[in-house]
């Protein structure tokens, strides 16, 4: 449901989403390693879940499965975040950018995972560490790539005359008072609730590890850290459209 839902928010911040068809014809075309990737993730899906349905136990996987499980989705978290990388959008050209992707994979996998778990009434103390780690690699990488946006105000190039004469009275965007203004998103929204509210939450909920605490702890984690991938995306969208008419 969710890679359907993905699959259709992509058209949406497409100008002539048609064009987009366009990329398939060529393997170093970004849409078309996300579309490969998503197509090994669903068919190492659908092998995990029928390997999970006909197990003994009712849920014990090879460990060659599970493995396979974890490769696909930081390589599909990765690959979607990679498309975005060109040196034509400085505050969006840095590995940073994907790490900061694989880190909010990584902070609200396990933490939802335990969040489920607790909520089904079954044992969560296995998911207590990877979800303690996931938050610390997840806050990292949000703290370092908020730091990158922030200071890629000076990468912009200055526009000294520019007229446009489809809007002869419209100023030159300022680039670098773009940037800054995404302070707020950045460090109160990404940083502070998307980054360490989490990793307080799952610190203090393993710390306890009673069911209860990961209901509202874990749960309480899991929102922050939507609400902190939202602003760093806004951020994110609007230091690349500021200044997309100089590239």
């Amino acid at each position: 449901v969710l890679l359907a839902a993905g699959g259709i928010a992509v058209f949406f911040h497409l100008q002539h989403w048609e064009r987009i068809f366009n990329g398939f014809g060529h393997i170093t075309s970004g849409i078309t390693q996300e579309l490969i990737a998503i197509v090994v993730f669903v068919v190492i899906a659908v092998a995990y879940f029928a390997m999970a349905r006909k197990s003994d136990d009712g849920g014990t996987l090879p460990k060659g499965m599970a493995w396979a499980a974890i490769a696909i989705s930081v390589i599909l978290a990765a690959v979607c975040a990679h498309s975005y990388m060109m040196p034509a959008r400085p505050a969006w050209d840095s590995v940073l950018e994907v790490l900061s992707i694989v880190g909010a994979a990584c902070l609200l996998g396990p933490a939802t995972c335990a969040v489920v778990l607790a909520a089904k009434g079954e044992e969560v103390g296995e998911c207590g560490l990877p979800a303690v780690a996931g938050s610390a690699i997840g806050a990292v990488c949000t703290v370092a790539y908020a730091a990158f946006i922030q200071l890629s105000a000076g990468a912009f190039s200055q526009v000294g005359c520019y007229f446009d004469p489809t809007h002869p009275t419209k100023a030159v965007a300022d680039a670098a008072a773009t940037v800054g203004a995404q302070a707020p998103l950045l460090w109160l929204g990404a940083v502070a609730v998307g980054a360490l509210v989490p990793l307080v939450c799952c610190a203090m909920a393993r710390k306890k590890g009673d069911a209860a605490s990961w209901k509202l702890l874990g749960g309480a984690a899991v929102v922050a850290a939507l609400v902190g991938a939202v602003c760093l995306r806004v951020a994110f969208y609007n230091v690349g459209l500021s200044v997309f008419m100089f590239y």
